[in-house]
């Protein structure tokens, strides 16, 4: 079979063929990374550095405002 017009140019069955193979790539990633999160156990909580070191006062005051910046207001919606 062969391939007339626009598409006989091999600069595009190159391009073609590098499109398939990415999405390959890709499709075959995700599904692999999917599947191994699926087997491990959800964490059951995360740790926090607050845990293990104290904190100075100065640092305990940055971490609240970092907090209370990316805490949710009335509508909902990060500050």
């Amino acid at each position: 079979m062969t391939v007339s017009g626009q598409f006989s140019d091999p600069r595009v069955l190159t391009l073609f063929a590098v499109l398939a193979a990415a999405t390959g790539v890709w499709l075959t990633t995700g599904l692999r990374a999917r599947r191994r999160s699926r087997a491990r156990t959800p964490m059951d909580r995360v740790w926090h550095p607050q845990e293990s070191v104290p904190l100075t006062p100065a640092e305990e005051l940055a971490f609240g405002q970092v907090v209370s910046r990316l805490s949710l207001n009335s509508s909902g919606r990060l500050r």
